[in-house]
């Protein structure tokens, strides 16, 4: 994402006195004492940026420099990064953005901060489907040399969030959307929960900005009443706390936007019936070696003082997660009954789950801390990026499965204990222990019994695997694994048998494309774009596959010096129908009345065109075309399911797109409805829709059982303010508890 344009002027004497004053702040952050070598480098490096990027500003109309130091600056005070990711932060874009060459940068500062550049730096003019899913490798490829990398890229994206304001709407979407779905879960994986937090809570603000304000709203509202609450739990405790004698500082930290808004959700119910809006923390300043001891010793002040609900603890302190991140979290009954979460913690512990992965390297010398969870997951990407021919978008797709957010803890025959992402199988746990393992993987028994390779292992089991050099992967086993790992070790392999499966197919074309007297090399590229497939190699392992009777359908096509040419009748046929925009009727809604919608600013009616399935837009859903491979725009929500994975990897076929008002419409959307059971409910529900709110319904079911009922009803509105008006009617109802739209 570039935030910038070009200018001719260069920077104003008050632009150059607010450039020097960012430029001391990003110094004063600097904690660890710099040498004079380190001095002079990040001055040069300062001095380079600041003339390279001198005739460009910023969307916003400030100088482009302002960008580099301020992410300078989050690298060194929010991840906590030294002099190498100060000088590469500052240096992060001359490379793509100026003319200044890469080798300059070598010859200037050395072949690490050059090796370290160039992974943060785009790749320019590329010919692929997914331009962001193949720079995104790039930067992952070189994190797995350097991961201040992943940790510079990571701040520039927080940056570029941060003043996202200045961007057209359709661009902020793209963007938000890009980071909900792999910069909120990698910062949760390198342990960067502070920026995990705000990454998810600016992307809410984006792609729902009404709920967020909503939930912003009543949480400013509430702040009084909060912190009386947080006084009235803190005060019996800091006596007791006081009695063991060590440093410690407590305090409460409210829950962030964004996982408020998740409860609200999930749980469907209101703002006000959420009790767990924030969390009290306990840290200790203790030494290592008396750090388990210490947190268990709070652990019993807490329990102690307040009723503790024993399921809710999580030692995560004996276990740490596979992040690195360490602290005994317990959830209490405080006063007045209400749910209070509590995390214990040492300082060490503290800065690690601030800092993640950037204070593995303050701390990597210390025995006990089980930092070698990262070596691991960086082992898993490596071997993920070695396959060759790895498609961008499938690699994306398996390392996201590396992002995982909750993990179980196996153990081999020997007892060594291995972390899995929740939901890993038995066949997964085979390529983790190797890839050759799990190629040959013939049987896994679990705790000593044998089970199915798609079997989900749990905390605690033991696994064996048994292995046979006859054994190879097959197309089935993709639906029994999860991970990135074996996902992409079992498609490398099937990939390899397609391509000599594919050989024979290929073969079977050039001979009756000899016996027809076509040329194959000058029709083969024209028969891929016309079955619609991606690549000569699909295409000849379908005619292999017989999913293609080639022989028929080479009888559509007249051969002319050579050339396959398609049958005159057919082709007008075809010409016609793209022409009036209508390629088939199937899936498709009508549109009535004058133009409902704008498509890159022009009419919808001059493209292919239908709404998604998978979110139902209705009037007024702020909405994104999405270019299909076949040419039709896909009308889908902000928020639809789906939105995240198309913007991040098919950010090129996104297509602005608004709603025109109009009367002559109707949408059809499913609302979920819960609440108390009892006689009639149906029946009361479904004649208040249609004779009170005067609505068409499409379909109704409900499920009642032991006093509470749970409906799913389709209904007709005409725009989206009556969708609210109707979920809002429908909530008011008496035994009524939850109304929510399908997402």
């Amino acid at each position: 994402m570039k935030n910038r344009t070009t200018s001719i002027p260069p920077n104003t004497e008050e632009e150059k006195k607010l450039i020097r004053r960012s430029y001391r702040r990003l110094l004063r952050g600097v904690k660890s004492k710099l040498n004079a070598e380190d001095q002079n480098n990040i001055r040069k490096a300062y001095e380079l940026a600041v003339d390279a990027h001198k005739t460009q500003r910023r969307k916003s109309g400030e100088p482009y420099i302002l960008h580099p130091i301020e992410v300078a600056r989050i690298c060194v005070e929010e991840i906590g990064l030294g002099p190498t990711g100060i000088i590469c932060a500052l240096l992060h874009d001359v490379v793509e953005d100026t003319d200044i060459s890469l080798k300059y940068i070598g010859e200037e500062f050395g072949g690490k901060i050059a090796m370290i550049v160039d992974g943060l730096t785009k790749f320019k003019d590329l010919d692929t489907l997914s331009p962001q899913a193949e720079n995104f490798k790039k930067v992952l490829s070189t994190m797995a040399k350097d991961v201040r990398v992943v940790l510079i890229k990571m701040a520039d994206r927080l940056h570029n969030m941060r003043t996202l304001g200045s961007m057209p709407p359709h661009k902020q979407l793209k963007i938000a959307s890009e980071t909900n779905y792999i910069y909120a879960p990698l910062a949760h994986r390198l342990g960067l929960y502070n920026m995990k937090t705000e990454f998810q809570d600016l992307t809410m603000k984006i792609l729902n900005p009404e709920e967020y304000h909503d939930v912003a709203q009543k949480l400013k509202e509430t702040k009084r009443d909060r912190n009386q609450y947080i006084n009235e739990f803190v005060k019996p405790l800091e006596h007791k706390l006081d009695a063991i004698g060590v440093p410690y500082r407590i305090f409460g930290r409210p829950k962030s936007i964004s996982s408020i808004w998740n409860k609200l959700k999930t749980k469907g119910v209101a703002f006000e019936e959420i009790y767990d809006l924030f969390a009290i923390r306990i840290i200790v300043d203790v030494p290592l070696g008396i750090e388990k001891n210490i947190c268990w010793q709070v652990y019993t002040i807490v329990t102690e003082t307040n009723t503790p609900i024993p399921e809710r603890l999580k030692d995560w302190i004996t276990t740490p997660k596979a992040n690195g991140y360490e602290s005994l979290h317990t959830t209490v009954i405080g006063p007045k009954g209400r749910f209070v979460e509590v995390q214990i913690r040492s300082e060490r512990m503290h800065e690690i789950a601030e800092k993640g992965f950037a204070a593995h390297w303050k701390y990597k010398g210390v025995k006990q801390t089980n930092f070698d969870v990262f070596s691991v997951w960086l082992d898993n990407v490596r071997e993920i990026l070695d396959n060759p021919g790895n498609d961008p978008v499938e690699f994306i797709k398996d390392f996201k499965t590396n992002l995982f957010n909750e993990e179980i803890y196996v153990f081999t025959p020997k007892g060594d204990m291995k972390i899995l992402p929740e939901g890993a199988t038995a066949l997964d746990f085979a390529f983790y222990i190797h890839s050759e393992v799990g190629y040959h993987c013939k049987a896994v028994k679990v705790n000593n019994l044998l089970v199915p390779l798609g079997h989900k292992l749990k905390s605690g089991d033991q696994v064996s695997v048994e292995t046979n050099k006859s054994q190879k992967p097959s197309e089935s086993w993709l639906n029994y694994v999860i991970t990135g790992k074996a996902r992409s070790k079992i498609r490398s392999s099937m990939k390899e048998e397609v391509r000599k499966k594919g050989e024979m197919g290929k073969e079977t074309l050039m001979r009756k494309m000899k016996n027809i007297k076509a040329d194959f090399e000058s029709n083969a590229d024209m028969l891929v774009t016309h079955f619609g497939f991606v690549s000569r190699p699909d295409l000849y392992y379908a005619i292999f596959k017989e999913e293609l009777n080639i022989q028929q359908e080479l009888k559509k096509f007249k051969v002319e010096g050579g050339k396959l040419t398609l049958i005159e009748e057919e082709k007008k046929e075809t010409k016609k129908a793209e022409k009036s925009g209508v390629a088939s009727t199937k899936g498709r809604r009508n549109f009535k009345g004058k133009p409902l919608l704008l498509i890159d600013n022009k009419p919808a009616s001059q493209f292919k065109h239908s709404l998604a399935t998978c979110c139902a837009p209705v009037l007024g859903d702020p909405v994104f075309a999405y270019i299909t491979a076949q040419g039709e725009a896909k009308i889908h929500r902000n928020t639809c399911p789906n939105a995240e994975h198309l913007m991040a990897n098919y950010a090129y076929r996104m297509m602005k797109a608004e709603w025109v008002d109009s009367d002559n419409t109707d949408f059809v959307t499913t609302l979920l409805i819960t609440g108390i059971d009892g006689r009639g409910v149906a029946q009361k529900i479904t004649g208040f829709i249609t004779n009170d709110l005067k609505l068409d319904m499409r379909s109704i079911s409900m499920d009642g059982n032991q006093g509470f009922f749970q409906g799913r009803i389709k209904v007709v509105v005409k725009n989206k303010d009556q969708l609210h008006l109707t979920m809002k009617s429908l909530k008011e109802m008496d035994g009524v508890y939850s109304v929510i739209r399908e997402e």
